[in-house]
Parts: C-alpha cells; structure tokens; sequence
C-alpha cells in the first residue's frame, strides 16, 4: 500500500505532536540525561502506556491488515502493564472499540474528564485589567 503524500485534516499536525512529546518523555526519563534510573510514577506509567495503545489502535485504520501486524504491540503492553502492577487497558468489543465509553476529544483517557461549564449569570467572567 502507498500512502498519500497529504493526509486527512488534523491527522499529520497530530501525528507530529505525538512524536514530538514522545521525543520529549524520552529525553525527560533518560537516565544518563538525569541521573536518576526510572523516574516514572504509576500515573506516567499508564499514561504512556495509554499513549501508544491509543496510537496503535489509531494507525490499525491505515490498512485492512495493520490490526493483525500491531496486535503484538497490544500484547507486550498488556505484559508491560501486568509487570508494573497497572490496570489492564480497556476491553476492546468485537468491532475493535474501547467497551467503556470514550470521552469526548480523548478516546481512552477516562480519568482525565475535564467538564468545562460557562460562568454562572449571575457572576460576570474575570477580566484582567492592564
């Protein structure tokens, strides 16, 4: 399969920013950058792990046969997560989707729920004044 030289609206600014933060965790996390082995905290952990689970379910769309070439991806995070005493990733149903429901603008991040409400009426919004 040859992919297109453009891609869909959205796709490659996101696919660069993915890179570009995992450029930056890595550099972050590396021992002989900081001194310190690890550095990982449980919530970082599930997070990365939550990261590229969410990348390998996204790059499963680019072909009819990538699900089958990334489920090892799946299969070592599932090992990774279990070795680090972390929850399992969300169950997939037979479509391939995530059976807890998906929030909105963050597919697999559930704890991370951020409910955004306007200013009450009877408050007017805070402005800073120069």
């Amino acid at each position: 399969m040859e992919l297109p030289t453009i891609a869909a609206p959205g796709v490659g600014e996101r696919a660069d920013a993915v890179a570009e933060a995992a450029c930056h965790l890595y550099d972050t996390v590396a021992p002989w950058r900081t001194g310190v082995p690890g550095g990982w905290s449980r919530t970082a952990a599930e997070d990365a792990a939550e990261a590229i689970e969410t990348t390998a379910h996204a790059l499963a769309h680019i072909d009819p046969g990538a699900e089958v070439v990334l489920a090892p991806v799946h299969a070592a995070l599932a090992d990774l997560r279990r070795r680090l005493g972390l929850a399992p990733a969300d169950p997939l149903t037979a479509a391939g989707l995530p059976a807890t429901p998906r929030t909105v603008g963050n597919p697999r991040r559930t704890r991370w729920v951020r409910v955004l409400t306007p200013p009450s009426p009877r408050q007017p919004p805070s402005r800073t004044t120069s």
